[in-house]
């Protein structure tokens, strides 16, 4: 019999997004990443930890800088005249993240 193995899954989502210095020029958001996976790639099958989105725009250049001609997925805006409200754009945001981290 042909031995089967199951399959690799990693499971990410960013989530729980939380306002630090709020209504001052030094406020921002951080969120909460949240990584499962069965992969014996890692270590521990589980880790969470929080990061800003500045934090993100490191990582994919980190990313470009070794992808070579594989397309490095687009972050979120950076807008900073959103039109709605701040918890619109911040849900927008994590949104965009989470989709950024899966691809």
């Amino acid at each position: 019999a042909i031995p089967t193995f199951p399959q690799e899954l990693t499971t990410v989502r960013v989530q729980d997004p939380r306002v630090h210095n709020e209504g001052s020029w030094n406020s921002y958001v951080d969120y909460k990443i949240f990584l499962h996976t069965n992969s014996k790639a890692f270590t521990a099958k589980t880790s969470c930890v929080r990061r800003r989105y500045r934090e993100f725009v490191w990582l994919r250049r980190q990313l470009q800088k070794n992808a070579g001609l594989v397309p490095v997925p687009e972050l979120p805006g950076k807008s900073a005249f959103f039109v709605g409200s701040s918890d619109e754009f911040i849900e927008k945001r994590r949104q965009g993240l989470q989709q950024f981290l899966e691809k």
